[in-house]
Order: structure tokens, then sequence, then C-alpha cells
């Protein structure tokens, strides 16, 4: 079989073997374009390897000690938790002994920091968590061979060995131990029911340390507001906590509730008058009187308008109308 092609210039006979030489001279083009454009797709690929200190970006380097720095920190919290966990002098433990319910003691710290339990006489426990000295107790019944694998419970009943006192107008005064849950300001003064209705914002801490004993302020309404929370203090064992008695004024006369109340800031004396209930039908703005200590100690009476502001110990007097 032969192809004539006319070229328009002579005519052209193509044979078989000619058509099936192009056909193979195509194809081979064809992977020869191919493994070029391979080869310059593998020439612009950049190996990976390991970057030097100067390639790595500074935030990731100024980022690399702070892994040691919150160690570190994790480490502190767990040492304070065992401190706050440990026994100390005075406090009150329960020692079970499973299946030995005659072993069962309950003993107060003594002041050389030991417990004294049967078989075992005295043994030191101050500054020990509740289960080294369990596994204490365990190794010398076991040791001594009084109890074959004994399994021991140490229990913190009362704490004494770390206490806070609060004092002054809270609902519920009195001594509360230092623990993973109370341990600054405010969580003792939550324990001990919240400052009561005629106390103060005004907080003062008394700790002493190394003998010698020091005192300081804080107004927690102001550090609430102020978001300053390094005022709420981290307590020590025998520090006291006292809440001061909030200012007052006192109003009285032709009102509805005579009586004591709160000293606001810049307070008037309408406002005085608006929590003692407001007049009664007999009384006056007019004649308003407030009776006021002076500085040589002597009470005056001052003629009053209903916008003066009043100050701590004011007496407010309403006079009843004529008419």
């Amino acid at each position: 079989m032969s192809i004539l092609l006319d070229s328009g210039y002579s005519r052209v006979e193509l044979r078989p073997w000619h058509v099936a030489a192009a056909a193979l001279f195509i194809t081979l083009l064809g992977f020869s374009n191919s493994g070029h454009a391979q080869a310059k797709k593998v020439a612009t690929v950049t190996p990976v390897g390991t970057p030097s200190s100067s390639q790595v970006p500074p935030t990731q380097l100024a980022a690399a000690p702070a892994t040691t720095a919150q160690t570190m920190s994790v480490q502190d919290v767990k040492d304070m938790r065992a401190a706050l966990e440990s026994i100390g002098v005075g406090d009150m433990v329960r020692v079970t002994v499973f299946r030995n319910p005659e072993l069962t003691t309950e003993t107060r710290v003594t002041d050389q920091g030991t417990i004294s339990f049967p078989l075992l006489g005295d043994v030191p426990v101050a500054g020990m968590t509740p289960s080294q000295v369990s596994k204490r107790i365990a190794d010398k019944l076991s040791g001594g061979r009084y109890v074959v694998n004994p399994e021991v419970q140490v229990t913190l009943m009362q704490v004494n060995s770390r206490q806070v006192s609060v004092l002054g107008n809270v609902n519920k005064p009195g001594r509360y131990p230092i623990d993973n849950i109370n341990t600054r300001l405010t969580d003792f003064i939550a324990a001990a029911g919240g400052v009561a209705a005629p106390g103060s914002d005004l907080v003062t801490v008394v700790s002493t340390k190394e003998g010698k004993s020091s005192k300081k302020d804080v107004d927690l309404s102001q550090m609430f507001v102020s978001g300053n929370i390094d005022a709420n203090l981290d307590l020590q064992p025998g520090d006291t906590i006292y809440v001061h008695r909030a200012p007052m004024v006192y109003v009285y006369g032709e009102v509805q509730k005579a009586g004591a109340y709160r000293l606001e800031p810049h307070m008037t004396v309408m406002q005085a008058i608006a929590m003692g209930g407001g007049l009664t039908p007999r009384g006056t703005q007019r004649g308003l009187k407030i009776h006021r200590r002076a500085d040589n100690g002597k009470i005056e009476q001052i003629a009053a308008r209903p916008t003066d502001e009043v100050r701590v110990d004011d007496v407010v007097y309403v006079d009843e109308s004529l008419f």
C-alpha cells in the first residue's frame, strides 16, 4: 500500500515504512520533552534539612527558655501543695489499719512532732504528708512482723498547726486552716461568711515573721475596682485578719426608721434620710439639723440643707412640721 501526496510542485509517494518511521520519531520526541520537563521540576526542589541557629526565627529562640520557667513554676506549685498537706504540731490525725480495727488511733501531734501508735510507740510525723506517714507506719508494722502486708490510711482530721484568725465585722469570726482551698485574703473572708452588715471594705492583715509584727491595710472594694489582684495577699500560719467597722451616720426624729446607717461616699442629708425610710407625715425638710463632733470633742449643732454632705458619726435630726 502506498499514499500519494500532492505538494503542489510534485507528487510524493509514501510507502508504509515511511509512515511507521515518522510515527516512531514523533513518539520519541514526546518522551524526550517529558523527561526534560521532569528534570526541570526536580531541579527546583530544595532539600529540607535541620536549620541552623541563624535560620531559626528570633521568636522561637526567645520562646525556648519559657518551657524551663514553666516547669519551675509547676514544681513550685507542687512544693506549695505538699507544704499545705503536711502534718504539723497540734494537728489531729486518724490512723486506720485494714482488717485490724484494734489499731485504729485518733491522736494529736505532740510538740515534738510525733504521734503515739500501738505496738510502735512514738512515730515522727511532723512535716510529712498523710500518704508518707501511712507508708512509714506500714513499714514499721511489717518490719516488726506485727501485721502481714499492712494497709494503713492516715487522715488529717483537724488542722491546728497552720491557721489564720478572722476577727471583726464578719459573720463567722474564728480560726480557719490554710489548705489547698484557703490561701488568700479573700478566701478566708469568704470562709468566715463574708463581711457583716456593719463591716467596712477596709481590712487589716497583721503578720508576724521572725518575731516582728507588720500590718497592712487592704481596701477590698478598691482592689476589685482597680483590678489590683496583688493586694489579695497570700497568708501565712498565724496571720490575723481584722475587718473594720464601716463609718456610720445616724438619723432620728420624724423619719420612718430611725437608726444607724452605713456612710457612703459623698452622701447627702437627703440620702441619709432616705436610708431611714424617708419622712413621716409629720416630718419636714425645714429646720434640718446635724449634730457633729468638733475637733475639741464638743458636739456642735449645725443647720443643714438637704444637699449638704454628711460626715462620719454625724447625727441628722428631722424636725416636726408645725402645720
